[in-house]
């Protein structure tokens, strides 16, 4: 079955650095787009970044210039590297694939960005 599982969040400062990870199984990875999405406490669910199959990415416009999100095939892992960080990017980090029409998510992983 599909699974997808995050991981690399933490606690860090205004300014600092995180680089997330994203293992997706059950899936052909190399054929496959992937995506990350934020959900800050009572707000909803927000596309930060996603990238084809074939490496094209596609940032939001209040990530740009600060995250990058890259994969590897090898691996079947998707990374996204937060620079820059700031205290409004604070929200639980999911990765999403879709296969065959469905959503698939993981548990997510929450970055803390501290003042």
């Amino acid at each position: 079955q599909v699974q997808v599982v995050e991981s690399g969040g933490g606690l860090v400062q205004a300014g600092g650095s995180l680089r997330l990870s994203c293992v997706a199984s059950g899936i052909i990875f190399r054929f496959t787009a992937m995506a990350w999405y934020r959900q800050a406490p009572g707000k909803q669910r927000e596309l930060v970044a996603s990238i084809t199959s074939g490496g094209s990415t596609n940032l939001a416009d209040s990530v740009k210039g600060r995250f990058t999100t890259s994969r590897d095939n090898t691996k079947n892992t998707v990374y996204l590297k937060m620079n820059s960080l700031k205290p409004e990017d604070t929200a639980t980090y999911y990765c999403n694939l879709e296969k065959i029409l469905r959503d698939y998510w993981g548990k997510g992983t929450l970055v803390t960005v501290s003042s």
